[in-house]
């Protein structure tokens, strides 16, 4: 069997060297011959492939190219990898008008997802338990849009240790503790204070529960007295009666509710003109910029028995500090802050009690339009006050028709109160 490849013999090999060789000189240089791999050839015989052939070195050509000819090696461009298949082309620059594009729809999506979640969410927690259309021979609306906001004496959810703490006392049932009417208009908005000791005529009206109607005795009382009587349906029957101003939403809030909206926000700022102290409320305060915390706020609205005119100065107090607490929950550092909007709402709508007809939106403006009164956007009084009468605050009549009047009309107001 010969071991020398195709095309070889022994007579071609000339003389030889070595290896049983009977030449006397050593072969001369040869020059190497490379494998030709031309196209697979089907199989030989019992399956023996067929041998490659070989070719002088100097003679190229073309079955065989390492890729150095052409400098194109594995992994080059352009080239082939291993096994044959292509190598990667040149890397896509990226395309960032692509991702800028959806990176905008998808945050658009996120935002659009949450704010319809969070409004199903809030609007779910409005206590809507006031039924306006109950109230009988109610005054026409005029222009704008009136709130009748109320500080209930409710301790509605507090323990023994709340009511220790906030100075509450325990006393059952509820009294408004403060009563106020903010007009929201085009031609800027009104805050009302009504003092609670105000003397006021109870009218005509439809009992909340029972349905009966029960008729005016012409009976003087002091403004609170009506809804400890039969609640916010009536007094909202004699605020009317008595003022001629329709109001056309109802927003009240107790005493728990209070603090905790104010703890939720972080405390309000407040400018306090001269210190008072006053056991019966817990108060006890300096003169100067501070922020109150939700107990020092509640002592801080409530406080009557340490001034003279005790009832004008408490609705003054509490005028300055719900406009300074409505410019806190609608500054950007609340509304944007998920970490404080959403304890701050939660608190807030757990405690509100609102008309059957108030929607977030309403809600929204009386808080937008108190944030305007306390920057210097609208106008903050009294209602006018004339005298007094057995300990009751009568109101000047005169000027609170002219007030009326502008207001329903949406005018700017130029009556002065107390």
């Amino acid at each position: 069997m010969n071991d020398w490849p195709e095309g070889w013999s022994d007579d071609d090999r000339g003389p030889r060297y070595g290896r049983g060789s009977s030449g006397a000189q050593p072969e001369g240089a040869r020059v190497m011959r490379q494998v030709r791999r031309g196209p697979a050839a089907p199989p030989q015989g019992a399956g023996v492939p067929q041998q490659p052939s070989y070719v002088d070195g100097g003679g190229y050509d073309g079955g065989y190219d390492s890729g150095y000819n052409t400098g194109q090696v594995y992994g080059g461009p352009g080239g082939r990898g291993p096994g044959g298949a292509p190598g990667p082309g040149p890397r896509r620059a990226p395309n960032w008008r692509r991702r800028i594009k959806w990176t905008a729809i998808t945050l658009a999506t996120v935002i659009v997802v949450t704010s319809v979640g969070t409004y199903f969410w809030a609007d779910s927690k409005l206590r809507r338990e006031v039924d306006l259309s109950t109230v009988i021979d109610r005054p026409q609306s005029g222009s704008g849009t009136n709130y009748l906001i109320v500080g209930s004496d409710s301790r509605e959810g507090m323990t023994k240790a709340d009511e220790k703490k906030l100075h509450t006392g325990a006393a059952e049932g509820k009294r408004t503790d403060s009563m106020m009417i903010l007009h929201v208009g085009d031609n800027g908005d009104t805050l009302i204070s009504l003092p609670r000791d105000s003397n006021v005529e109870i009218p005509s009206y439809k009992g909340s529960t029972s349905g009966k109607v029960y008729p005016a005795t012409g009976r003087q009382e002091k403004l609170n007295a009506a809804y400890a009587e039969d609640g916010p349906t009536l007094l909202v029957r004699t605020i009317e009666y008595n003022t001629g101003l329709h109001i056309d939403h109802y927003v009240e809030i107790g005493f728990q509710g209070f603090a905790n909206i104010v703890d939720a926000v972080g405390g309000v700022q407040i400018d306090i003109d001269k210190g008072f102290k006053d056991k019966w409320s817990g108060a006890d305060f300096k003169a100067g910029k501070q922020t109150l915390n939700g107990q020092q706020a509640l002592a801080f609205v409530r406080t009557r028995h340490a001034f003279a005119a005790s009832d004008l100065q408490r609705t003054k107090n509490q005028q300055k500090f719900l406009a300074a607490l409505a410019h806190e929950v609608a500054t950007p550092s609340t509304v944007l802050n998920p970490f404080t909007f959403y304890p701050t709402m939660g608190a807030g709508l757990d405690s509100l009690i609102v008309d059957k007809d108030m929607s977030l939106w309403d809600l929204a403006s009386m808080f937008w339009a108190m944030k305007g009164v306390n920057g210097g956007d609208g106008t903050s009084l009294n209602m006018p006050i004339s005298g007094s009468v057995g300990g009751n605050l009568v109101w000047d009549k005169a000027k609170v028709k002219t007030l009326v009047d502008e207001l329903n009309n949406d005018q700017k107001i130029t009556v002065t109160g107390n």
